[in-house]
């Protein structure tokens, strides 16, 4: 039973020759005609996919894309010890990598859209996680090239250990000055082509291909430290970043957990929240009243309790219930005030009138006294202050009317009009004088 078992996994019935292989790897190298045009214009379609933020442009550029002919080469070279087929392979490598930077760099650099999106952000933060992509893509990647099994393996490897786009990204931190960019999908790409080139050289030494050149065993050993050295020198920072990662990743579900549990606070609302992983901080704008320290010292409580106890607590206050009722309170208070100012100036109105009609008195008086007395001609009204010593010099006031007659008036006239100017202006202490 086990053996049936065993017997499943051997690849050896499908496997191709060994000179079909070797043929198909080293056809897979070299980078010129066709081959060269192909890899530029599957270079702009990846730069183009970033650039708008498009998935299926980026992933038929990945698809179009040669660049997994000389890592393979390089890979089986170093496996065979064929140092020729190596140095053909990593020259054209070199080439296609210049060539690839180089039109991706162009396109950025006159792009008039040079926002960074979510596609091309992908690119610049490596982890463990795509080494572990690369290596068995590369795996997937090698079964495919060494046996008759072809199918979609080699479609679906291009796609997944994603060679063009770290490259793409590469070009887009040097065109727009960006180093972290740069050094970020550089890293990237290079864990791809490591662990692609590593998984060649680990399936051509369990297909033991054929060696093509004798080496003594001192130049194994230090071929060997060679590529120990390089895939430590990758894999370590992966590791590194890998690892923040899932720090990250936690951080965000436990803030997560911890933004339901207060976001109705002893009756303050949390309007709005903003978590920064990288920083390990969380920011609460809550709305009601204004938190106090004893508030404050409850929530970091809290976020202890969730597993965020190097979290930092940053707090904004929204709307300010308090702050609203004061905000009223003045509001009732200015148009109060308003109110106030209005009667006083329909006041001051009224009596700005009260004086402009008081002034006309006397014409009014004149043309009533003429329809009674023909013999009036003119006539005055005035308010005067009369000031006596016997009543310690107060002001009394005093209306006078001046009465102009163009024939002179007995004293019965006189007394008549008197009378009659008391009665109209309703004021028995007027005086009278006839000029």
């Amino acid at each position: 039973m086990i053996k049936k078992i065993l017997h499943s996994f051997n690849i050896q019935p499908d496997a191709e020759t060994f000179d079909v292989i070797h043929n198909a790897v080293e056809s897979e190298i070299v980078f010129k005609g066709s081959r060269l045009w192909v890899l530029i214009f599957a270079t702009i379609l990846a730069s183009v996919g970033l650039n708008i933020n498009s998935t299926a442009v980026i992933i038929g550029a990945m698809l179009i894309s040669p660049l997994m002919g000389p890592i393979n080469g390089m890979g089986y070279s170093i496996a065979t010890y064929d140092f020729p087929l190596l140095r053909k392979a990593f020259k054209n490598f070199s080439y296609a990598v210049l060539a690839s930077l180089a039109a991706s760099t162009l396109y950025f650099a006159i792009s008039p859209v040079s926002s960074a999106h979510s596609e091309l952000l992908a690119r610049t933060s490596p982890t463990i996680y795509d080494v572990l992509i690369a290596l068995f893509g590369g795996l997937a990647g090698t079964i495919s090239l060494t046996t008759k099994l072809k199918g979609n393996v080699v479609p679906g490897v291009a796609i997944a250990t994603a060679l063009m786009p770290p490259l793409c990204t590469a070009g887009y931190g040097l065109a727009t000055a960006h180093l972290p960019f740069f050094f970020g999908a550089i890293y990237l790409f290079a864990i791809n082509v490591v662990f692609i080139g590593i998984s060649t050289v680990v399936f051509s030494k369990v297909m033991a291909f054929p060696i093509k050149h004798i080496i003594d065993d001192a130049k194994k050993v230090r071929i060997n430290r060679l590529i120990t050295v390089v895939i430590l020198i990758t894999l370590v920072p992966s590791i590194y970043f890998g690892y923040v990662l899932v720090q990250n990743e936690g951080f965000m579900e436990n803030s997560g957990k911890f933004i339901r549990s207060v976001s109705l606070f002893r009756g303050d609302y949390l309007l709005r929240h903003e978590i920064n992983a990288e920083h390990k901080t969380i920011t609460l704008i809550y709305g009601g009243r204004t938190l106090t320290d004893e508030d404050k010292a409850q929530l970091k409580k809290r976020a202890v309790e969730f597993g965020l106890g190097n979290v930092i607590l940053n707090y904004q206050q929204g709307l300010n219930f308090s702050d609203l009722s004061t905000q009223l309170s003045e509001t009732e208070r200015l148009k109060s005030e308003i109110n106030r100012l209005s009667l006083l100036l329909q006041q001051n109105a009224r009596q700005q009138d009260s004086v402009q009609q008081r002034s006309y008195t006397g014409l009014v008086l004149l043309k009533e006294l003429r329809t009674l007395f023909p013999m009036v001609s003119a006539c005055l009204f005035a308010e005067t202050y009369r000031f006596n010593t016997e009543e310690g010099y107060k002001a009394k006031k005093m209306p006078s009317v001046v009465v102009s007659t163009s024939t002179p008036l007995g004293d019965s006239e006189k007394e008549k009009i008197i009378d009659w100017l008391k009665v109209r202006l309703q004021n028995d202490s007027l005086r009278t004088v006839f000029d």
